[in-house]
């Protein structure tokens, strides 16, 4: 996969689990969490389905698992810096 494009769908899918759970990052941070996002989800799909492959390519399944580990990182961060949509007024 071209590394642009894997950094754009990173950033997307970072920023959307960003927005889900009421963070507002920067396009650096929403990368990483997208990628970062991605290997959880990674993770987090072999749990459910006991699949043993690794979503290096683009696929609608591993863009969802990606957003679904992303989502997964983005609370963590919420709960471990106390944050939420609730308090962010």
């Amino acid at each position: 996969m071209n590394i642009i494009l894997f950094l754009i769908i990173g950033g997307l899918v970072g920023w959307i689990a960003g927005q889900v759970a009421g963070r507002d990052e920067g396009v650096i941070a929403s990368i990483i969490i997208g990628i970062v996002g991605s290997f959880i989800g990674s993770y987090v799909s072999r749990l459910f389905t006991g699949a043993d492959q690794a979503y290096l390519t683009f696929s609608w399944v591993a863009l969802f698992w990606s957003f679904m580990g992303a989502l997964i990182l983005v609370l963590i961060l919420n709960a471990i810096q106390g944050r939420s949509a609730h308090n962010r007024i």
